[in-house]
């Protein structure tokens, strides 16, 4: 079997770990599926562009952050196993995004076309069920993170990114990390040494 089917199982088992996708169609996936590396600091999606992707990480760490006032604002941290990472607003309206997407280590990145993706989902429902637990997986992280921030103090922020993402804690700056979770990085500083 090729690199690329067995990635495509990957996503598929990954995304969808409670309904066994017939392998004809895993493979109808795999064919769409397109691998980029990226080398760190790479630009993957700038500001303007529009998202046309949907991105699976199967090695790497990606950063999707905004400039607000000149200041980078980290809006979301992933790495390999995390599900696929997408600016949704230009994804969905197909509108110039302000979100940035950058590789914080050397990357390989699987592309999945959106009009490829649409065309193969609307007529074949496995396809469509894999398409759909992308958007789901994705807004409820989302939720989880908008919990985390409105209700969440500082301590127990970093506590569940730990429990929740503990190669983001591990593999990015802390600056970033301090961003994400909406503190300073004095504060992250505070907390972390709270906790040792």
């Amino acid at each position: 079997m090729s690199h690329q089917f067995e990635i495509a199982k990957q996503i598929v088992e990954e995304t969808c770990p409670h309904r066994k996708l017939q392998l004809e169609n895993i493979r109808l996936f795999a064919n769409i599926i397109q691998c980029k590396k990226y080398h760190k600091g790479d630009i993957i999606l700038g500001e303007g562009e529009v998202c046309n992707n949907l991105l699976y990480i199967e090695q790497g760490l990606l950063r999707q952050y905004y400039v607000k006032h000149g200041k980078d604002v980290t809006e979301h941290l992933s790495y390999e196993g995390n599900g696929v990472v997408w600016c949704i607003e230009s994804y969905f309206h197909q509108t110039p995004t302000h979100l940035l997407m950058e590789a914080l280590e050397p990357s390989v990145v699987w592309e999945i076309p959106r009009d490829l993706m649409e065309d193969i989902s609307d007529k074949n429902c496995d396809i469509a069920y894999l398409y759909r637990r992308f958007f789901e997986d994705s807004l409820i992280l989302s939720q989880v993170k908008a919990d985390m921030l409105r209700f969440e103090s500082a301590k127990e922020r970093y506590s569940r990114l730990m429990q929740l993402f503990p190669e983001i804690v591990k593999r990015a700056p802390l600056t970033y990390i301090a961003s994400y979770l909406q503190m300073s990085l004095e504060t992250l500083s505070r907390v972390r040494s709270s906790m040792t």
